[in-house]
């Protein structure tokens, strides 16, 4: 009897000690770890594993705290609301743009797309044939909104763009492909490109300035070796007294373009005649200006 109790305390206290070396080394273990780390709490959403949640140790987003440490408070409450609106507005007013910019882009190729549809090319244009005479041509076909005369430097002859207001004027005015304009018949074909509009600012205003129009051609593919007398002598040699004259340049182009204007309209028509003809090293391109040489402002210095 009095070993069996002997047995029976030998086995408890072994279970015991072995329940004090099995706390001590879950004491150790704990003692390890960092005692600023926050506490693990999986996310209520984790445990519906059918709908698609983000993962346990994802931040919770409190939209009370966004205002300060009282999450219960009104104003906290009243702060992540105008947050909120305020992100919804940015969110929603970039969308908006965007879709003006786009809605805007699509216009304005709609447009270019008409004003092609409604252009024709006019090509094999005598030099004797103005703008304003090939215009009244044209206008029988329809309502001619723009006309554009381009030199040519391969060529004694010009070509034209012609805009009409719809695209049955266009289309009329390929029937006169063949007739004499001049001394030469023309070639009318459908345009591939729509005519470049001009900057209104810089269009004539008043009568002095439709008048100066008349006598002033525009000049392009003007080497840059050229001078401002350069170009002045070989226009007065050839069509008569220049009165006034503009150079124009950048370091992106490789050849300038230049405004002459002559003191009478005949010095503006026979220049004309000149596109085509080497100025310097290049074929200098001559067609009638739609805008008027102005003269430079003087700019006062400011103190």
């Amino acid at each position: 009897m009095a070993a069996v109790a002997e047995g029976s305390t030998v086995a408890a206290a072994a279970k015991e000690a072995e329940y004090q070396a099995g706390v001590q080394k879950l004491v150790d273990l704990l003692s390890k770890l960092n005692p600023a780390a926050k506490e693990f709490v999986p996310s209520p959403a984790v445990a519906s594993p059918s709908k698609k949640a983000l993962s346990a140790d994802a931040p919770v987003f409190d939209i009370c705290s966004i205002g300060g440490g009282n999450g219960g408070s009104k104003d906290s409450a009243a702060d992540a609301a105008f947050y909120i609106g305020n992100q919804q507005r940015r969110w929603r007013n970039g969308y908006i743009n965007q879709g003006r910019r786009r809605t805007s882009e699509r216009a304005r190729r709609a447009e270019r797309e008409g004003s092609i549809r409604r252009t024709v090319y006019v090509s094999d244009i005598d030099h004797t044939v103005t703008e304003e005479r090939l215009a009244d041509i044209f206008a029988t076909c329809g309502q001619v909104v723009d006309c554009r005369i381009c030199g040519d430097p391969r060529s004694v002859l010009r070509f034209a763009f012609i805009e009409f207001s719809d695209e049955e004027g266009a289309g009329a005015a390929l029937n006169l492909g063949g007739t004499i304009f001049g001394f030469y018949p023309v070639r009318v074909l459908p345009s591939k490109t729509a005519i470049l509009p001009v900057n209104p600012k810089f269009l004539p205003r008043t009568e002095d300035e439709k008048e100066m129009v008349i006598r002033t051609v525009y000049c392009t593919n003007i080497d840059k070796m050229v001078t401002q007398l350069d170009v002045k002598n070989f226009f007065e040699e050839l069509c008569g007294e220049v009165s006034r004259l503009r150079i124009l340049g950048d370091n992106v182009h490789s050849t300038r373009i230049a405004f002459v204007e002559f003191v009478h309209a005949e010095g503006a028509i026979m220049a004309l005649n000149c596109s085509g003809m080497i100025l310097g090293t290049l074929p200098v391109r001559v067609s009638p200006s739609k805008t008027p040489v102005k003269p430079r402002v003087n700019r006062v210095a400011s103190n």
